[in-house]
C-alpha cells in the first residue's frame, strides 16, 4: 500500500508533467505586444527586439492589426487581435523573427504555428505563403499555405512539427520564403511545448522542491 508521501510525489510528478506538456514556452506567440494602430501595422527593422520576446532577423518584419484592409481584401488574425507579417513592408526578402527558449537536452518539443495567406493572383499579395522553420540555425522544415481561391479574407492553416533539444537553450526561427512580388506572409498562434511526460526547466525545480518536502516528511516520521 502506498504511503501518503508516495502518493503526494506521484501526483506532483504527474501534474508537473501535464503542465509542462501544455504550457507555451515561447513568449508572445500571438504577437499581441506591442500594440499597433487598429486597422494598421508597425514595421520593425533588423535586430529589433521591440516585438516582445522576439528578435527580427533580416531587413524587416511587421505586426499587423487583424482589422487591416487593403485593396478590398481583409487580413484577420488567427489568434487574438494581431499577427506577424514576415515580409515586412515591401522588403520581401529572407526575413523573419527568432526567439531563444530554455530547454532540456535530449527532450522532445512540439512546435505548432499558423501560416496566413491571401490568394491574390496578379495582385501584390501573391497566391501562397511559405514559411521556413529553423532550430539553432538548422532547417526543421518548410510549410506552405495555398489559401482559399476566390476568398477576399486571409486564410490560416495550422502546422505542427517537433525536434529534440541539444542543449540548455534553443533558438526557434521563422523565415519568409515567398518571392519578392508577394507582399504578405502571415505568422500567428505560435506555441512550443514539451512532449507529454517531459518536464521543462522550471518544472524540474518544482519537482525538486516537492520531492525535498516528501523527504522531510519521512525524516520527521522516523524521529
Amino acid at each position: 500500500m502506498r504511503t501518503s508521501s508516495a502518493i503526494f510525489a506521484a501526483v506532483l510528478i504527474s501534474g508537473a508533467a501535464n503542465a509542462s506538456a501544455s504550457t507555451n514556452l515561447l513568449t508572445n506567440g500571438s504577437f499581441e505586444t506591442p500594440v499597433v494602430p487598429v486597422g494598421g501595422f508597425t514595421n520593425f527593422g533588423s535586430g529589433s527586439t521591440a516585438i516582445t520576446g522576439w528578435t527580427v532577423v533580416g531587413p524587416q518584419a511587421s505586426i499587423v492589426s487583424g482589422s487591416f484592409v487593403s485593396a478590398g481584401l481583409s487580413f484577420p488574425a488567427s489568434d487574438g487581435l494581431q499577427w506577424l507579417d514576415l515580409t515586412g513592408d515591401l522588403s520581401n526578402s529572407v526575413e523573419g523573427v527568432e526567439q531563444s527558449v530554455a530547454t532540456v537536452a535530449g527532450t522532445k518539443y512540439n512546435l505548432s504555428f499558423d501560416v496566413g495567406n491571401q490568394v491574390n493572383p496578379g495582385g501584390p499579395y501573391g497566391t501562397t505563403s511559405t514559411v521556413q522553420v529553423l532550430v539553432n540555425g538548422s532547417v526543421l522544415g518548410t510549410f506552405t499555405n495555398s489559401g482559399v481561391s476566390g476568398s477576399t479574407s486571409q486564410s490560416w492553416e495550422s502546422f505542427n512539427t517537433s525536434f529534440v533539444a541539444s542543449g540548455a537553450s534553443t533558438v526557434v526561427e521563422f523565415l519568409n520564403q515567398d518571392p519578392p512580388t508577394d507582399n504578405t506572409n502571415g505568422l500567428d498562434n505560435v506555441a512550443l511545448t514539451g512532449a507529454a511526460g517531459a518536464p521543462e526547466p522550471a518544472t524540474l525545480g518544482l519537482l525538486g522542491l516537492g520531492l525535498a518536502g516528501v523527504g522531510l516528511c519521512r525524516r520527521r516520521r522516523k524521529s
